[in-house]
């Protein structure tokens, strides 16, 4: 592990990321009517058990989870926010109904999976800073391929979103999602 800030800069830094990434995912939730959805978006990582997780393994250049996974052997701040935040795939993870035992991902209402998309390109602009592209949320989508544990229909539409925005930018991303959530009806990727 680097060489650790000390706890003013931590504490500083950590409270920075997470304010900025929440007011990202609330500016991408106004353009997508969801104001309540970008207003409520991660309200849990001020609790304590989320941010003195993050001040402790704040890094600036990656997830402070990921750095508390590696040096306890689990995150108990991710533990706290995946179960308190309904836009997490992880959130909507039980066991199959038909009593088999085995875990399955429910379908998402697509309010949430709007909020994800948003959250995954707040996300990647925070930690890609400059090197941030359109195509980043969907790159680190694709790199999890095949271990998510997600409803197809779910898959479907947030690969959907980030498609859009990969292949034809923001705005037009936006517009479509904005107007998929209004009418429920998927339009095509292709770029016209």
């Amino acid at each position: 592990m680097e060489q650790r800030k000390g706890f003013w800069a931590r504490l500083w830094g950590h409270f920075s990321t997470i304010t900025y990434h929440k007011w990202l995912v609330f500016g991408y939730c106004c353009k997508l009517g969801l104001p309540w959805r970008g207003l409520c978006h991660d309200l849990s990582k001020y609790s304590p058990t989320e941010f003195w997780a993050g001040v402790r393994y704040f890094q600036g250049n990656r997830s402070p989870n990921d750095a508390q996974r590696q040096a306890e052997g689990c995150s108990t701040a991710w533990l706290h926010h995946k179960g308190r935040n309904r836009h997490h795939l992880e959130y909507w993870v039980d066991y199959d109904p038909a009593g088999t035992g085995n875990l399955i991902g429910n379908r998402m209402p697509s309010q949430f999976v709007a909020e994800m998309f948003c959250d995954r390109i707040a996300a990647s602009r925070v930690y890609k800073k400059q090197d941030y592209t359109d195509a980043s949320p969907w790159e680190y989508f694709s790199r999890g391929r095949g271990h998510y544990i997600i409803h197809p229909e779910t898959e479907a539409l947030l690969e959907w979103m980030l498609a859009l925005l990969k292949e034809q930018g923001e705005d037009r991303a936006f517009k479509q999602i904005r107007q998929y959530l209004k009418d429920g009806q998927l339009q095509s990727v292709a770029t016209e």
